[in-house]
């Protein structure tokens, strides 16, 4: 496995001079989190994320998870690597202050929970889903369910799920069939069996605080009727520790290709104490707080097993001796040249480093704009920024995680045939990859999302909303010989983009399939021109520090791999934009019974 090294040069250089957090913090009211606050964040961060997470990664993908009917057992090191975690107030970074938390900004968590991802993703996912949980029950909850859950579940103490789907209905929740009947006391006998919920089960915590959908009597039939539930696994008791064991056990883990570490359950609920959290029949509606987190979280790790996967193939491309350059040998003194000297060598790590930081760049300007909109002084505001992060989400998750499949297979390859083998941990990375296109909404129910229900829906608005953005960059920069191609290309995109917008919408007024036929290489071309603005972005940073006289060899290099995004990974719009505009009949034409 890789020895995971944190980034630090590079985030510092998104969040400092890129994004230029410190002022942006303190304009949204953050005066305790200045430079020196954030540094000594990410100093201490990435200490605890080499030197306690990264040990344990490769060791518990081969020990795995234990099931019993008593529980779940994770794997060696990694209970005592969570203690640590909730000693040293990680958990609580970004939690309410009137809850325990230390209130410092989203943007700065997520750079924590990146470090902690890359480290080890199957650790991560246990705490991971607890942001969501506290969430949920912050925004949605009685000041009764705020005060019995958030103080455990901002310091860490407790952790969080979401159950949704049920092994009947997969991704289509409006056919889950878990109950909740009413009791006289108020609360609620939930009844049915909840699959592939992350950590629902394990020995880390002492209690575990379940967000459940399930159906009241006579609830309309489809999404309409769904509620939302707490359903803990212990029962706070007056003191609000936990108390009473409720009625849900964990039926069985599965066995996974990859995050083998991270137990994903079938939990059963028997008739297991529940409580409502929002309306009636509106649960949906409130776990779309949860949901759109888990679905950023995703996102989060396509940038890093993308990472992970560039830091093992670029350490093994530097030392690893095979034949001589094409122009003539660059080790002289040696048996042969190191392979990153090779043409095909340097595409592989380029396109890892091209995707890798397009990403983190991406996910962290989304951090911000969660803060700003968490601090939006009125309503309007917060609802253009809720609106723009709501068309960016299910870009960010589906592209992130559909070319980290293309980068962590790009990493083993560099390896040869010592990628193959499990003891350099490269094809671990590929195995943990491979879960990020599925979960959370597949590719094809993030495109459809972003293509039907966002843009379509919205007659496009949602989608110029974005496009004014980078239009307005362009305009501002169009004359900056450093950054003037990327503009051009950028600016042909935004218009290409508008086109074939409209077009499918004609198209789709006609033959609603059209719409479905076309959303994935929608999805991909937008995912393609997103990271386009972002590496425009942080190139014009680049050569001003240059410009400034700075002669860092990082700078350097990201006008290099800006220029190789542009030149050599943009141009795959252009089959993209084609496959759009082939028309469903290619797909929709073969009859059923064909298929053989």
């Amino acid at each position: 496995m890789p020895d995971y090294h944190a980034p630090l040069r590079d985030m510092r250089f998104v969040m400092n001079e890129v994004l230029n957090v410190e002022q942006a913090f303190t304009d949204l009211g953050y005066e305790d989190c200045g430079s020196d606050t954030i540094d000594a964040v990410l100093d201490e961060a990435a200490k605890f994320c080499e030197n306690v997470l990264s040990p344990l990664n490769q060791s518990g993908d081969r020990e795995g998870c234990q099931w019993r009917e008593d529980g779940v057992t994770t794997p060696t090191g990694f209970r005592d690597a969570y203690q640590q975690f909730i000693d040293n107030g990680w958990a609580s970074i970004s939690g309410p202050t009137e809850y325990g938390g230390m209130g410092l900004p989203n943007t700065l968590a997520l750079a924590v929970s990146e470090m902690a991802s890359t480290a080890n993703w199957s650790w991560s996912m246990y705490p991971g889903l607890s942001k969501g949980c506290s969430n949920t029950i912050f925004a949605h909850g009685t000041q009764q369910q705020k005060d019995t859950y958030l103080p455990k579940l901002v310091s860490g103490e407790w952790t969080g799920t979401m159950c949704l789907t049920e092994p009947h209905c997969g991704s289509d929740l409006g056919m889950l069939r878990t109950k909740a009947e009413p009791r006289r006391d108020g609360t609620f006998a939930i009844t049915g069996t909840k699959i592939f919920i992350s950590a629902g089960e394990h020995d880390m915590t002492d209690n575990i605080v379940h967000i459940v959908l399930a159906r009241l009597p006579d609830a309309p039939k489809g999404t309409k009727g769904i509620s939302l539930f707490i359903v803990p696994k212990f029962l706070p008791n007056d003191q609000g520790e936990a108390g009473e064991r409720n009625t849900v056990s964990c039926g069985s883990i599965e066995h996974k290709m990859g995050i083998k570490a991270s137990a994903t359950c079938v939990m059963n609920f028997d008739g297991a104490t529940g409580f409502l959290i929002g309306p009636e029949n509106r649960g949906l509606n409130c776990m779309f707080t949860f949901m759109n987190m888990a679905r950023l979280g995703t996102a989060m790790q396509g940038l890093t097993s993308t990472e992970l996967s560039y830091q093992g193939a670029l350490k093994y491309a530097k030392e690893r001796l095979q034949m001589r350059s094409l122009s003539g040998p660059k080790n002289a003194s040696g048996p042969a040249d190191p392979i990153i000297v090779h043409p095909d060598v340097r595409r592989m790590l380029l396109t890892q480093k091209a995707f890798g930081e397009g990403g983190r760049m991406l996910f962290y300007w989304l951090g911000l704009m969660e803060d700003q909109m968490l601090k939006a002084g009125n309503e309007a505001d917060r609802k253009a920024l809720d609106d723009l992060m709501g068309f960016m989400t299910p870009i960010a998750k589906a592209f992130m995680t559909e070319t980290s499949i293309e980068t962590t297979n790009l990493g083993m390859q560099i390896y040869g045939g010592h990628g193959y083998v499990a003891e350099w941990g490269m094809e671990q990375v590929v195995r943990d990859a491979r879960i990020g296109t599925i979960y959370e909404g597949t590719t094809g129910i993030q495109a459809i999302d972003l293509l039907g229900r966002k843009v379509l829906a919205s007659r496009g608005d949602l989608l110029r909303r974005f496009t004014k953005i980078v239009e307005a960059f362009c305009k501002d920069n169009a004359d900056n010989p450093a950054v003037a191609p990327y503009i051009a290309s950028l600016s042909k995109l935004l218009h290409k983009w508008g086109e074939v917008t409209m077009e499918l919408g004609m198209k789709s007024m006609q033959n609603p399939e059209e719409a479905g036929a076309a959303s994935v290489d929608y999805l991909m071309y937008s995912g393609y021109v997103v990271f386009g603005f972002m590496w425009a972005r942080m190139a014009l940073v680049a050569d001003n520090a240059i410009k400034n006289g700075s002669d860092e060899g990082f700078y350097k290099a990201k006008l290099h791999t800006a220029r190789f995004y542009f030149e050599r990974i943009l141009p795959r719009t252009e089959a993209h934009l084609r496959s759009m505009r082939s028309g469903a009949g290619n797909l929709m034409d073969l009859d059923t019974e064909l298929f053989a």
